[in-house]
């Protein structure tokens, strides 16, 4: 096991590039890229300090925010759901309330089936992950990125 895959050491994970292609769209800004900067997000600014103290203005978003600790999801998602435009990659762990908060809150959620296997720092491909992984997003925009990415996974849209 690599210090990447040990609980709790890093919240480092790149998300692979084949998901950015699936998307087909160019996000203006990779809201919780580490500090060297997104590997894969097209086209994409970031900021070199936390995304949740920075304003994300007007911006086409992407959120690949750390898993962290139990809790340690809900402020990105409520940045996130409040700001109104992007995609959000997240843990596909379906009981838990924060994502049942969050599903109620996306316009369309995808589904990724197998599950991701994202990317270590040094690049190398880590284990499969424990749990699944799940797209949301938020504005047409968000949408439109995981209906072109529908071949990935299972897409909900919501209806109410």
């Amino acid at each position: 096991m690599s210090e990447w895959e040990a609980a709790g050491k890093s919240d480092d994970w790149a998300t692979p590039k084949y998901i950015f292609d699936a998307m087909q769209v160019v996000f203006d800004l990779d809201v919780a890229a580490p500090p060297s900067g997104p590997r894969y997000t097209p086209y994409a600014s970031w900021l070199s300090h936390s995304g949740l103290e920075t304003s994300w203005g007007k911006c086409f978003v992407w959120m690949n925010p750390p898993f962290g600790g139990r809790n340690a999801i809900w402020p990105w998602l409520r940045k996130f759901f409040d700001h109104g435009n992007g995609v959000a990659l997240v843990p596909d762990r379906t009981s838990a309330p924060w994502f049942q908060w969050a599903a109620r809150r996306a316009d369309a959620v995808l589904f990724l089936s197998p599950k991701v296997k994202f990317e270590r720092p040094d690049g190398t491909i880590g284990k499969s992950p424990g749990s699944g992984t799940a797209l949301m997003a938020a504005g047409p925009e968000g949408v439109q990125a995981l209906v072109n990415a529908k071949k990935l996974g299972w897409l909900v849209k919501s209806y109410g």
